[in-house]
């Protein structure tokens, strides 16, 4: 299931008659980041294995990430984007349902890696972008 895009949602909460309802319709406070990747895995018809080796994850923490048993940093969410092949607004909405900063394009680093991303850069080649302009690399 395809999310509406910000504008879209922004109208319907402007035409709703009650807040609250507008929020349990799209759960706003309730997506974690295990709902989020297991829905990102399904759309991109991905496997969790192939995308926490491919995020150059330890299996074990990558699997305890998508089971919601552990919470991942920053970085590490970043890495699952890139191994997924997420788009910008993905991965900003990934890092979002992980309580992290969405990648900000007035800050270096954030602009490299939103470079990539829209560029389609595996997670290595962004790598050694940062590493390149002298950036810490994401893993």
């Amino acid at each position: 299931m395809k999310e509406p895009l910000t504008d879209e949602l922004l109208k319907e909460l402007l035409d709703a008659p009650d807040p609250g309802a507008f929020a349990k319709k799209h759960r706003l406070a309730d997506r974690t980041l295990s709902e989020y990747l297991q829905q990102l895995l399904i759309e991109h018809d991905l496997k969790r294995a192939d995308v926490i080796r491919e995020a150059n994850l330890n299996s074990t923490f990558g699997y305890q990430i998508f089971t919601g048993q552990r919470q991942a940093g920053r970085d590490k969410v970043l890495q699952l984007a890139f191994a997924m092949h997420l788009s910008l607004l993905e991965t900003n909405r990934l890092l979002q349902a992980a309580k992290a900063n969405e990648l900000y394009c007035k800050s270096r680093r954030d602009a490299i890696m939103i470079f990539c991303l829209n560029h389609g850069c595996s997670l290595q080649e962004t790598n050694e972008e940062l590493y390149r302009f002298g950036e810490d690399t994401i893993c």
